[in-house]
Protein backbone atom coordinates (compact mmCIF):
# COMPACT_ATOMS: atom_id res chain seq x y z
CA UNK A 1 0.00 0.00 0.00
CA UNK A 2 0.90 3.68 -0.89
CA UNK A 3 1.08 5.87 2.48
CA UNK A 4 3.46 8.38 0.87
CA UNK A 5 1.94 12.18 0.60
CA UNK A 6 0.78 13.68 -2.22
CA UNK A 7 2.65 15.99 -4.51
CA UNK A 8 1.51 19.80 -4.67
CA UNK A 9 2.04 21.32 -8.32
CA UNK A 10 1.95 24.65 -8.85
CA UNK A 11 1.58 25.22 -13.30
CA UNK A 12 2.12 29.22 -13.37
CA UNK A 13 1.30 30.85 -16.47
CA UNK A 14 1.59 34.34 -16.01
CA UNK A 15 4.59 36.02 -17.55
CA UNK A 16 7.21 37.30 -16.27
CA UNK A 17 7.53 39.92 -18.20
CA UNK A 18 3.70 41.14 -17.20
CA UNK A 19 4.73 42.43 -13.76
CA UNK A 20 4.85 45.97 -14.30
CA UNK A 21 6.97 46.42 -10.61
CA UNK A 22 8.63 50.01 -10.14
CA UNK A 23 11.09 48.69 -8.00
CA UNK A 24 12.68 45.40 -5.98
CA UNK A 25 12.73 41.80 -8.32
CA UNK A 26 9.57 39.78 -8.36
CA UNK A 27 11.29 37.53 -6.15
CA UNK A 28 11.06 40.04 -3.84
CA UNK A 29 7.62 40.76 -4.01
CA UNK A 30 6.39 37.11 -4.18
CA UNK A 31 8.64 36.92 -0.60
CA UNK A 32 5.88 39.82 0.80
CA UNK A 33 3.10 37.01 0.41
CA UNK A 34 4.91 35.19 2.60
CA UNK A 35 5.06 37.56 5.35
CA UNK A 36 3.99 37.92 8.55
CA UNK A 37 3.01 41.70 8.88
CA UNK A 38 -0.29 41.32 6.66
CA UNK A 39 0.34 44.80 5.05
CA UNK A 40 3.73 43.32 3.48
CA UNK A 41 2.56 43.24 0.07
CA UNK A 42 1.40 46.96 0.36
CA UNK A 43 5.48 47.62 -0.44
CA UNK A 44 4.88 46.36 -3.52
CA UNK A 45 4.38 49.47 -5.95
CA UNK A 46 3.12 48.56 -9.20
CA UNK A 47 1.47 46.25 -11.06
CA UNK A 48 1.34 42.62 -10.06
CA UNK A 49 -0.08 38.87 -10.67
CA UNK A 50 2.03 37.03 -8.07
CA UNK A 51 2.06 33.48 -7.04
CA UNK A 52 4.63 32.10 -3.54
CA UNK A 53 4.72 28.71 -2.45
CA UNK A 54 6.28 27.11 1.40
CA UNK A 55 5.81 23.61 0.71
CA UNK A 56 1.73 22.97 0.47
CA UNK A 57 1.09 26.26 0.90
CA UNK A 58 0.58 28.62 -2.04
CA UNK A 59 -0.05 32.27 -1.84
CA UNK A 60 -1.98 34.23 -4.76
CA UNK A 61 -2.20 38.32 -4.50
CA UNK A 62 -2.86 41.03 -7.54
CA UNK A 63 -2.78 44.74 -7.77
CA UNK A 64 -6.67 46.05 -8.53
CA UNK A 65 -5.81 46.96 -11.94
CA UNK A 66 -5.56 43.10 -13.02
CA UNK A 67 -7.19 39.43 -12.62
CA UNK A 68 -5.40 36.61 -11.23
CA UNK A 69 -7.46 33.70 -11.44
CA UNK A 70 -6.81 29.98 -10.44
CA UNK A 71 -7.99 26.52 -11.13
CA UNK A 72 -7.11 23.29 -8.61
CA UNK A 73 -7.30 20.60 -10.36
CA UNK A 74 -6.62 16.77 -10.04
CA UNK A 75 -3.86 14.50 -10.87
CA UNK A 76 -2.88 10.96 -10.13
CA UNK A 77 -0.15 12.22 -7.58
CA UNK A 78 -1.72 14.94 -6.27
CA UNK A 79 -3.67 18.08 -6.23
CA UNK A 80 -2.54 20.31 -9.12
CA UNK A 81 -2.94 24.42 -9.10
CA UNK A 82 -2.99 26.09 -12.36
CA UNK A 83 -2.55 29.99 -12.02
CA UNK A 84 -3.43 32.35 -14.66
CA UNK A 85 -4.40 36.08 -15.97
CA UNK A 86 -7.28 34.42 -17.91
CA UNK A 87 -9.89 31.28 -18.40
CA UNK A 88 -9.19 30.40 -21.64
CA UNK A 89 -5.60 30.12 -20.59
CA UNK A 90 -6.61 27.77 -17.57
CA UNK A 91 -8.95 25.47 -20.31
CA UNK A 92 -6.25 25.25 -22.36
CA UNK A 93 -3.64 24.17 -20.50
CA UNK A 94 -6.12 21.14 -18.79
CA UNK A 95 -6.93 20.11 -22.56
CA UNK A 96 -2.50 19.97 -22.86
CA UNK A 97 -2.37 17.75 -19.93
CA UNK A 98 -5.61 15.79 -20.80
CA UNK A 99 -7.61 17.36 -17.85
CA UNK A 100 -10.29 18.94 -19.93
CA UNK A 101 -13.00 17.00 -18.66
CA UNK A 102 -11.98 18.72 -15.13
CA UNK A 103 -12.59 22.37 -16.87
CA UNK A 104 -15.73 24.02 -16.42
CA UNK A 105 -15.20 28.04 -16.29
CA UNK A 106 -17.30 28.57 -13.46
CA UNK A 107 -14.84 26.16 -11.46
CA UNK A 108 -12.46 28.81 -11.82
CA UNK A 109 -11.36 31.06 -9.13
CA UNK A 110 -10.74 34.91 -8.54
CA UNK A 111 -8.17 35.98 -6.21
CA UNK A 112 -9.89 39.13 -4.66
CA UNK A 113 -8.08 42.33 -4.85
CA UNK A 114 -6.26 43.83 -1.72
CA UNK A 115 -5.80 40.43 -0.17
CA UNK A 116 -2.99 37.39 -0.14
CA UNK A 117 -5.09 34.05 -1.20
CA UNK A 118 -3.98 30.94 0.48
CA UNK A 119 -4.58 27.92 -0.22
CA UNK A 120 -3.58 24.34 1.07
CA UNK A 121 -2.69 21.65 -1.38
CA UNK A 122 -3.34 18.71 0.19
CA UNK A 123 -5.29 16.50 -1.58
CA UNK A 124 -8.93 15.45 -0.80
CA UNK A 125 -10.91 17.04 0.31
CA UNK A 126 -9.86 20.31 -0.48
CA UNK A 127 -10.06 22.77 2.01
CA UNK A 128 -11.30 26.34 1.20
CA UNK A 129 -8.73 29.38 0.40
CA UNK A 130 -7.93 31.66 3.19
CA UNK A 131 -8.07 35.36 2.32
CA UNK A 132 -6.02 37.60 4.43
CA UNK A 133 -6.83 41.37 3.42
CA UNK A 134 -3.32 43.49 3.16
CA UNK A 135 -5.03 46.74 2.46
CA UNK A 136 -7.87 48.00 4.88
CA UNK A 137 -7.31 52.07 4.82
CA UNK A 138 -9.19 54.21 7.36
CA UNK A 139 -12.79 55.40 6.36
CA UNK A 140 -14.11 59.07 6.38
CA UNK A 141 -10.75 60.42 8.38
CA UNK A 142 -10.61 63.53 6.67
CA UNK A 143 -12.54 66.93 7.76
CA UNK A 144 -15.50 68.43 5.47
CA UNK A 145 -13.03 70.31 3.61
CA UNK A 146 -13.55 70.29 0.14
CA UNK A 147 -10.53 72.27 -0.58
CA UNK A 148 -8.53 69.82 1.56
CA UNK A 149 -9.87 66.67 0.23
CA UNK A 150 -9.26 67.88 -3.24
CA UNK A 151 -5.81 68.96 -2.29
CA UNK A 152 -5.26 65.10 -0.43
CA UNK A 153 -6.43 63.60 -3.71
CA UNK A 154 -4.81 65.24 -6.53
CA UNK A 155 -1.51 65.11 -4.52
CA UNK A 156 -1.85 61.47 -4.10
CA UNK A 157 -2.91 60.88 -7.85
CA UNK A 158 0.13 62.94 -9.17
CA UNK A 159 2.69 61.30 -6.78
CA UNK A 160 1.29 58.36 -8.12
CA UNK A 161 1.96 59.48 -11.77
CA UNK A 162 5.22 60.61 -11.02
CA UNK A 163 5.97 56.91 -9.27
CA UNK A 164 5.17 55.44 -12.59
CA UNK A 165 6.82 58.12 -15.06
CA UNK A 166 10.03 57.27 -13.33
CA UNK A 167 10.21 54.23 -14.66
CA UNK A 168 8.85 54.62 -17.98
CA UNK A 169 11.52 55.02 -21.58
CA UNK A 170 11.75 58.94 -21.45
CA UNK A 171 11.19 58.41 -25.17
CA UNK A 172 8.16 56.31 -25.33
CA UNK A 173 4.83 58.14 -26.36
CA UNK A 174 2.31 58.45 -23.98
CA UNK A 175 -1.05 58.04 -25.11
CA UNK A 176 -4.72 59.41 -22.41
CA UNK A 177 -7.66 57.91 -23.82
CA UNK A 178 -10.19 60.67 -23.09
CA UNK A 179 -13.79 61.96 -22.92
CA UNK A 180 -12.95 65.32 -21.09
CA UNK A 181 -14.76 63.94 -18.37
CA UNK A 182 -13.42 64.25 -14.93
CA UNK A 183 -11.44 61.41 -14.49
CA UNK A 184 -9.32 61.60 -17.95
CA UNK A 185 -9.30 65.58 -17.44
CA UNK A 186 -7.37 65.19 -13.81
CA UNK A 187 -5.21 62.73 -15.39
CA UNK A 188 -4.52 64.24 -18.70
CA UNK A 189 -3.48 67.62 -16.48
CA UNK A 190 -1.78 66.05 -14.07
CA UNK A 191 0.69 63.92 -16.53
CA UNK A 192 1.23 67.06 -18.81
CA UNK A 193 2.55 69.14 -15.30
CA UNK A 194 4.77 66.94 -14.68
CA UNK A 195 6.26 66.64 -18.08
CA UNK A 196 6.58 70.06 -17.75
CA UNK A 197 8.06 69.84 -13.85
CA UNK A 198 10.67 67.35 -14.67
CA UNK A 199 11.75 68.93 -17.77
CA UNK A 200 10.29 66.67 -20.28
CA UNK A 201 8.42 67.39 -22.87
CA UNK A 202 4.17 67.18 -22.75
CA UNK A 203 4.61 67.02 -27.04
CA UNK A 204 5.02 63.20 -26.10
CA UNK A 205 1.37 63.13 -25.02
CA UNK A 206 -1.56 62.55 -27.02
CA UNK A 207 -5.02 62.33 -26.03
CA UNK A 208 -7.65 59.88 -28.03
CA UNK A 209 -10.96 60.67 -28.05
CA UNK A 210 -13.50 58.01 -29.34
CA UNK A 211 -15.98 58.91 -31.75
CA UNK A 212 -18.55 56.17 -33.87
CA UNK A 213 -20.18 57.58 -37.35
CA UNK A 214 -18.47 60.88 -36.58
CA UNK A 215 -20.68 61.12 -33.40
CA UNK A 216 -20.70 61.25 -29.31
CA UNK A 217 -21.04 64.08 -27.08
CA UNK A 218 -17.66 63.08 -25.78
CA UNK A 219 -15.31 64.55 -28.97
CA UNK A 220 -17.28 67.79 -28.51
CA UNK A 221 -16.81 67.48 -24.93
CA UNK A 222 -13.01 66.91 -25.23
CA UNK A 223 -12.63 69.33 -27.44
CA UNK A 224 -13.90 72.10 -25.67
CA UNK A 225 -12.11 70.99 -22.75
CA UNK A 226 -8.46 71.00 -24.09
CA UNK A 227 -9.88 74.28 -25.77
CA UNK A 228 -10.62 75.78 -22.38
CA UNK A 229 -7.20 74.85 -20.98
CA UNK A 230 -4.82 75.52 -24.18
CA UNK A 231 -4.04 71.80 -24.69
CA UNK A 232 -5.62 71.66 -28.07
CA UNK A 233 -2.26 70.42 -29.65
CA UNK A 234 -2.61 67.17 -27.72
CA UNK A 235 -5.97 66.14 -28.88
CA UNK A 236 -7.04 63.41 -31.33
CA UNK A 237 -9.94 61.82 -32.53
CA UNK A 238 -10.39 57.89 -33.50
CA UNK A 239 -12.98 57.49 -36.22
CA UNK A 240 -14.45 53.74 -36.13
CA UNK A 241 -17.98 52.96 -37.47
CA UNK A 242 -21.00 51.31 -35.51
CA UNK A 243 -20.90 47.89 -37.48
CA UNK A 244 -17.27 47.79 -35.30
CA UNK A 245 -18.44 47.27 -31.99
CA UNK A 246 -19.08 43.86 -30.67
CA UNK A 247 -19.97 43.39 -28.07
CA UNK A 248 -19.87 39.41 -28.57
CA UNK A 249 -16.28 40.11 -29.29
CA UNK A 250 -15.96 42.27 -25.70
CA UNK A 251 -17.45 39.46 -24.09
CA UNK A 252 -14.75 36.81 -25.17
CA UNK A 253 -11.85 39.14 -24.57
CA UNK A 254 -13.14 40.44 -21.13
CA UNK A 255 -14.75 36.78 -20.16
CA UNK A 256 -17.56 38.36 -18.58
CA UNK A 257 -21.08 38.76 -19.51
CA UNK A 258 -22.29 42.21 -17.50
CA UNK A 259 -24.02 44.64 -19.77
CA UNK A 260 -21.81 47.61 -18.65
CA UNK A 261 -18.65 46.05 -18.50
CA UNK A 262 -19.13 44.23 -21.74
CA UNK A 263 -20.45 47.05 -23.20
CA UNK A 264 -17.89 49.51 -21.82
CA UNK A 265 -15.29 46.81 -23.19
CA UNK A 266 -16.28 46.95 -26.63
CA UNK A 267 -15.82 50.94 -27.14
CA UNK A 268 -12.59 50.63 -25.35
CA UNK A 269 -12.05 47.69 -28.28
CA UNK A 270 -13.11 50.22 -31.04
CA UNK A 271 -10.57 52.71 -29.29
CA UNK A 272 -7.60 50.72 -28.42
CA UNK A 273 -8.23 48.82 -32.34
CA UNK A 274 -7.83 52.29 -34.02
CA UNK A 275 -5.41 53.53 -31.71
CA UNK A 276 -2.99 50.17 -32.99
CA UNK A 277 -3.52 50.40 -36.48
CA UNK A 278 -2.59 54.20 -36.59
CA UNK A 279 0.91 53.25 -34.32
CA UNK A 280 1.91 50.08 -34.54
CA UNK A 281 4.37 50.31 -31.74
CA UNK A 282 2.81 52.51 -29.27
CA UNK A 283 2.82 50.57 -25.60
CA UNK A 284 2.20 53.06 -23.14
CA UNK A 285 -1.51 54.47 -22.14
CA UNK A 286 -2.26 55.79 -18.82
CA UNK A 287 -6.37 56.24 -17.74
CA UNK A 288 -8.56 57.55 -15.42
CA UNK A 289 -10.06 54.03 -15.01
CA UNK A 290 -11.29 53.42 -11.08
CA UNK A 291 -11.83 57.06 -10.36
CA UNK A 292 -16.13 57.11 -10.53
CA UNK A 293 -15.34 54.05 -8.35
CA UNK A 294 -12.71 55.88 -5.48
CA UNK A 295 -15.09 58.87 -5.71
CA UNK A 296 -18.71 57.08 -5.56
CA UNK A 297 -20.03 58.53 -8.99
CA UNK A 298 -22.33 56.04 -9.74
CA UNK A 299 -25.96 56.36 -10.55
CA UNK A 300 -27.88 54.28 -7.84
CA UNK A 301 -31.27 54.67 -8.82
CA UNK A 302 -30.07 51.95 -11.91
CA UNK A 303 -28.81 49.69 -9.19
CA UNK A 304 -32.17 47.69 -7.31
CA UNK A 305 -29.63 46.95 -4.38
CA UNK A 306 -28.00 49.94 -3.45
CA UNK A 307 -29.37 52.97 -1.19
CA UNK A 308 -26.96 55.96 -0.72
CA UNK A 309 -26.64 54.49 2.85
CA UNK A 310 -24.87 51.31 1.89
CA UNK A 311 -22.61 53.24 -0.82
CA UNK A 312 -20.96 55.50 1.85
CA UNK A 313 -21.01 53.54 4.68
CA UNK A 314 -19.45 50.12 3.21
CA UNK A 315 -15.81 49.96 2.80
CA UNK A 316 -14.29 50.35 -0.98
CA UNK A 317 -18.30 49.12 -1.94
CA UNK A 318 -17.00 50.26 -5.52
CA UNK A 319 -13.50 48.71 -5.35
CA UNK A 320 -14.22 45.28 -3.98
CA UNK A 321 -17.95 44.80 -3.99
CA UNK A 322 -19.51 43.31 -0.94
CA UNK A 323 -16.70 41.34 0.21
CA UNK A 324 -15.11 38.44 0.30
CA UNK A 325 -17.51 37.24 3.61
CA UNK A 326 -20.91 38.02 1.66
CA UNK A 327 -23.11 35.98 0.72
CA UNK A 328 -23.36 37.77 -2.76
CA UNK A 329 -19.64 37.52 -3.46
CA UNK A 330 -18.70 35.71 -6.82
CA UNK A 331 -15.70 33.23 -6.40
CA UNK A 332 -15.40 33.12 -9.98
CA UNK A 333 -14.92 37.08 -10.87
CA UNK A 334 -14.90 38.74 -7.21
CA UNK A 335 -16.68 41.83 -7.00
CA UNK A 336 -16.78 45.98 -8.22
CA UNK A 337 -13.74 46.60 -10.12
CA UNK A 338 -11.72 43.70 -9.13
CA UNK A 339 -14.32 42.39 -11.23
CA UNK A 340 -14.28 45.21 -13.76
CA UNK A 341 -10.51 45.64 -14.41
CA UNK A 342 -10.70 43.30 -16.84
CA UNK A 343 -12.79 46.23 -19.20
CA UNK A 344 -9.43 47.89 -19.29
CA UNK A 345 -7.01 45.54 -18.39
CA UNK A 346 -7.91 42.55 -20.69
CA UNK A 347 -8.67 45.12 -23.67
CA UNK A 348 -4.94 46.72 -23.48
CA UNK A 349 -3.66 43.33 -23.13
CA UNK A 350 -5.64 42.28 -26.65
CA UNK A 351 -4.06 45.01 -28.31
CA UNK A 352 -0.28 45.40 -27.02
CA UNK A 353 -1.01 48.17 -24.92
CA UNK A 354 0.83 48.52 -20.99
CA UNK A 355 -2.41 50.60 -19.48
CA UNK A 356 -1.98 52.08 -15.90
CA UNK A 357 -4.45 54.26 -13.82
CA UNK A 358 -3.15 56.06 -10.62
CA UNK A 359 -6.89 56.12 -9.41
CA UNK A 360 -6.48 51.64 -8.30
CA UNK A 361 -3.24 52.56 -6.47
CA UNK A 362 -3.68 52.50 -2.90
CA UNK A 363 -2.57 55.47 -2.06
CA UNK A 364 -4.62 57.11 -3.80
CA UNK A 365 -7.85 54.98 -2.61
CA UNK A 366 -6.55 55.54 0.40
CA UNK A 367 -7.56 59.33 0.26
CA UNK A 368 -10.70 58.30 -0.98
CA UNK A 369 -11.68 55.87 1.80
CA UNK A 370 -10.70 58.84 4.05
CA UNK A 371 -13.26 61.53 2.60
CA UNK A 372 -16.13 61.69 4.97
CA UNK A 373 -19.00 60.85 2.96
CA UNK A 374 -21.74 60.30 4.52
CA UNK A 375 -21.42 63.69 6.61
CA UNK A 376 -20.92 66.01 3.37
CA UNK A 377 -24.12 64.05 1.62
CA UNK A 378 -26.71 63.82 4.65
CA UNK A 379 -28.38 61.26 2.48
CA UNK A 380 -28.55 63.35 -0.62
CA UNK A 381 -28.09 61.70 -3.60
CA UNK A 382 -27.43 65.08 -5.36
CA UNK A 383 -25.10 65.97 -2.94
CA UNK A 384 -23.00 62.89 -3.34
CA UNK A 385 -23.11 63.40 -7.74
CA UNK A 386 -21.47 66.81 -7.35
CA UNK A 387 -18.97 66.09 -4.90
CA UNK A 388 -16.73 64.72 -7.14
CA UNK A 389 -16.37 67.59 -9.65
CA UNK A 390 -15.97 70.05 -6.61
CA UNK A 391 -13.25 67.57 -4.80
CA UNK A 392 -11.18 67.23 -8.42
CA UNK A 393 -11.91 70.77 -9.28
CA UNK A 394 -10.38 72.53 -6.06
CA UNK A 395 -7.64 69.66 -5.68
CA UNK A 396 -6.41 70.42 -9.24
CA UNK A 397 -6.63 74.19 -8.67
CA UNK A 398 -4.74 74.01 -5.40
CA UNK A 399 -1.97 71.53 -6.90
CA UNK A 400 -1.27 72.60 -10.60
CA UNK A 401 -2.42 75.51 -10.60
CA UNK A 402 -5.22 75.17 -13.70
CA UNK A 403 -8.72 75.47 -13.59
CA UNK A 404 -10.32 72.29 -14.77
CA UNK A 405 -13.13 72.15 -17.32
CA UNK A 406 -16.19 69.91 -15.01
CA UNK A 407 -18.99 68.21 -17.61
CA UNK A 408 -22.09 65.98 -16.29
CA UNK A 409 -21.16 62.65 -15.86
CA UNK A 410 -21.86 59.84 -19.05
CA UNK A 411 -20.39 56.59 -19.63
CA UNK A 412 -17.47 55.99 -21.74
CA UNK A 413 -20.07 53.32 -24.14
CA UNK A 414 -22.54 56.32 -23.90
CA UNK A 415 -20.33 59.31 -25.03
CA UNK A 416 -18.89 57.67 -27.81
CA UNK A 417 -22.04 57.41 -29.83
CA UNK A 418 -25.00 59.45 -30.82
CA UNK A 419 -27.31 59.89 -28.38
CA UNK A 420 -30.15 58.06 -30.85
CA UNK A 421 -28.20 55.10 -31.05
CA UNK A 422 -27.66 54.50 -27.72
CA UNK A 423 -30.39 51.83 -27.26
CA UNK A 424 -29.85 49.94 -30.63
CA UNK A 425 -25.84 49.52 -29.83
CA UNK A 426 -26.36 48.91 -25.72
CA UNK A 427 -29.20 46.60 -25.37
CA UNK A 428 -28.02 45.55 -22.03
CA UNK A 429 -28.97 41.94 -22.79
CA UNK A 430 -27.16 40.22 -20.07
CA UNK A 431 -28.76 36.79 -20.86
CA UNK A 432 -27.51 37.12 -24.64
CA UNK A 433 -23.89 37.74 -22.97
CA UNK A 434 -24.65 35.00 -20.54
CA UNK A 435 -25.07 32.57 -23.33
CA UNK A 436 -22.48 33.73 -25.35
CA UNK A 437 -20.31 33.20 -22.88
CA UNK A 438 -21.65 29.95 -22.06
CA UNK A 439 -21.23 28.87 -25.96
CA UNK A 440 -17.80 29.69 -25.78
CA UNK A 441 -16.75 26.56 -23.37
CA UNK A 442 -19.72 24.13 -25.15
CA UNK A 443 -17.00 21.36 -25.66
CA UNK A 444 -14.08 20.88 -23.88
CA UNK A 445 -11.96 21.94 -26.71
CA UNK A 446 -13.74 24.99 -26.81
CA UNK A 447 -11.25 28.31 -27.04
CA UNK A 448 -12.28 31.81 -26.12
Amino acid sequence: MNNSAPIARVINLIQSGSQRLWSGSEADASRRLCAADPGAPLEIHGSFALVAQEGERVMLARSLDRPLRYFLAKSADGPVLVVAERIDEIAAELTRRGWADQFHPSYTRMVPAHHVTTLRLIGCPDPNPVHRRFFDPARGTLPKDLDLIGRRYIEAVYDELRGWLAVQDPAAPIGVPFSGGIDSGAILLCLYKLLLNEGQSPARVKAFTLSVDGEGDDARQAREFLKRTSLEMLGEIVDVQSHELDPLRAVAVIEDYKPLDVECAAVNIALLAGIRERYPDWVVLVDGDGGDENLKDYPIEANSELTIRSVVNNRMLYQEGWGVESIKHSLTYSGGYSRGCVRGYACAREYGFAAFSPHTRPSVIAVAEAIPFAELTEGSLERLYALKGEIVARGIRSVLGMEMPIFAKRRFQHGSVSASAVARLFPQDEARYRRHFQALYATPSSQV
